[in-house]
C-alpha cells in the first residue's frame, strides 16, 4: 500500500535497517565498519546532545526530523524511477543510456531544496555516469541538449507520481492501482 511504503517504512529503513550491515557480505569489511562507525557516531552525538539538552527534549526535536527527512528522501528517489512514462526493460531490452534518460527523471526542485539535496534532482545524469559530482550536475544538464530530453516532474508531479506504483508491459508505461484494474485509463 502507498502508504506503507512512503510513510511507514522509510523511517524504519533509515533508522533501524540502515543501522545493522546484515546483507553486506562478512568480506566487505571496511563497509561493515563504516556501518559500526557511523553507528558508533551517531551514539556518541545523540549521547552528547542528550545530557547537554536531556534526552526528552533532544528526541522532541530529533525524531520528528529524521522521520520527514526519511520520508522526504525515499519519495525523492522514488519518483524518479516511478512516473508515469518511466520504461522499464527486460534484460535482453536493457541499455544503459535508456535506463538513465528514459527509465529516472529530472526532478526540478526549487533552488533552495535542488541545493539541499546535493541537486539529486538530476538523477538521469547520475545515473548516465555516477562520476560527475553533485555540483556539476546542473552544468551538465545545461550544456549538453540530450538531457534536457529526460522526462521533468515538478514537485506537484512527484507528489502526483507517488500512485504509479505498477508496471504495464503491454503499455509500456507505469500505471496505478485504479488503471490496472481498469477503472481508470
Amino acid at each position: 500500500h502507498p502508504l506503507l511504503s512512503a510513510v511507514a517504512l522509510p523511517p524504519l529503513i533509515f533508522l533501524l535497517l540502515y543501522r545493522v550491515p546484515f546483507d553486506t557480505p562478512r568480506a566487505w569489511r571496511r563497509e561493515r565498519n563504516s556501518v559500526h562507525a557511523t553507528n558508533l557516531g551517531l551514539a556518541t552525538a545523540y549521547a552528547g546532545i542528550g545530557a547537554l539538552v536531556g534526552f526528552e527534549q533532544m528526541l522532541l526535536v530529533q525524531l520528528p526530523i529524521l522521520i520527514v527527512a526519511s520520508i522526504v528522501g525515499v519519495w525523492i528517489f522514488s519518483v524518479q524511477h516511478q512516473f508515469e512514462n518511466a520504461i522499464w526493460r527486460r534484460k535482453t531490452q536493457w541499455s544503459h543510456e535508456d535506463a538513465a534518460l528514459r527509465g529516472s527523471s529530472y526532478l526540478r526542485l526549487p533552488r533552495v531544496l535542488q541545493w539541499f539535496t546535493g541537486n539529486i534532482g538530476f538523477h538521469h545524469i547520475h545515473h548516465l555516469n555516477p562520476r560527475v559530482p553533485n555540483y556539476r550536475l546542473e552544468a551538465c544538464y545545461r550544456a549538453i541538449p540530450a538531457l534536457q530530453d529526460a522526462h521533468t516532474l515538478s514537485v506537484w508531479g512527484g507528489i502526483k507520481a507517488l500512485s504509479f506504483r505498477l508496471w504495464d508491459e503491454r503499455r509500456e508505461r507505469m500505471v496505478t492501482f485504479r488503471m490496472a484494474n481498469g477503472i481508470e485509463t
